[in-house]
């Protein structure tokens, strides 16, 4: 399961997880000053606020140069753009220079950080452990706009074996269509990534009416006639676009509408993945 429903929302584990792990250092932190008689609601509130816009900001200072042509960017956070390690970095710090004012807070807060750190350690292992278990490419048949039946594996093997980006989408979800434009980009950009768009649902007159009127010039357009494909991936909402490198192992996923910069910062995994696989390789 890479994402799931609370209510009308969706939520992708990875977000779930860090939320989890935020919560957990608020819960310590709290417990420990009660125990101490010492107000710090306050405190750990700020703590985070500075942990999720240090977490933004250094996300956007890394792929500053994606956001150049889109400033306004900067701020949606919508496209899922944040650095966790950046994240915890501004909490230590913030907690540093509060301890370093207030040393009576010195307990709490270091008990909200290592409660924090310890979850983010542990729910990060939970979350390998969930991309481990989706990490094949799904088998689920797939049709192309002319009939043709087929599937991930084969359309990789057509493309060489190269990296594979699944993007999850349907003509109906805004989301979908506003970062159509990017992906058409990456796949101009990219030839050494093979890029596959996997209509969800949708009748091939609509699929094709949808591509024409945008003026979309995507490769390969295949259609999930029974949502198949987003099932065995783990995926409940969409978009979902789904990285799986050389081997078809899942390196990377991401629920929502992918900015320029989420998405180089996703398509990264694959160098990062195949270096590991070198280095496994070697005796």
């Amino acid at each position: 399961m890479l994402s799931f429903s609370v209510g009308p929302f969706a939520l992708s584990v990875a977000h779930a997880l860090m939320i989890v792990a935020l919560v957990a250092a608020l819960i310590a932190g709290k417990l420990a000053a009660r125990r101490r008689d010492v107000p710090i609601s306050d405190t750990l509130f700020n703590l985070a606020l500075v942990g999720v816009v240090a977490a933004r900001v250094i996300f956007v200072l890394r792929y500053l140069g994606e956001y150049r042509d889109q400033p306004i960017g900067v701020i949606d956070i919508r496209d899922g753009g944040f650095d966790a390690v950046g994240g915890l970095i501004g909490m230590a710090f913030y907690a540093a220079l509060v301890m370093r004012r207030r040393p009576v807070l010195r307990r709490p807060l270091g008990a909200a950080l290592v409660a924090g750190a310890l979850t983010w350690g542990l729910t990060g292992g939970a979350l390998s452990l969930i991309e481990h278990e989706a990490s094949r490419l799904p088998d689920a048949a797939l049709t192309t706009l002319d009939g043709q039946q087929t599937d991930l594996a084969a359309l990789q093997a057509q493309a060489d074996g190269r990296p594979v980006v699944v993007n999850l989408w349907a003509t109906w979800c805004p989301p979908c269509r506003a970062e159509m434009p990017v992906l058409e980009a990456a796949q101009a950009a990219r030839d050494d990534v093979l890029f596959v768009f996997a209509n969800q649902a949708e009748a091939a007159p609509t699929i094709q009416r949808f591509l024409d009127g945008q003026g979309l010039a995507l490769d390969h357009v295949v259609r999930d006639p029974g949502g198949r494909l987003a099932q065995q991936a783990g995926s409940v909402a969409l978009p979902t676009t789904l990285f799986y490198d050389g081997d078809g192992r899942l390196v990377d996923s991401h629920l929502g509408q992918l900015s320029r910069a989420t998405l180089t910062a996703a398509l990264e995994r694959f160098a990062t993945a195949a270096s590991s696989n070198d280095d496994s390789e070697q005796p």
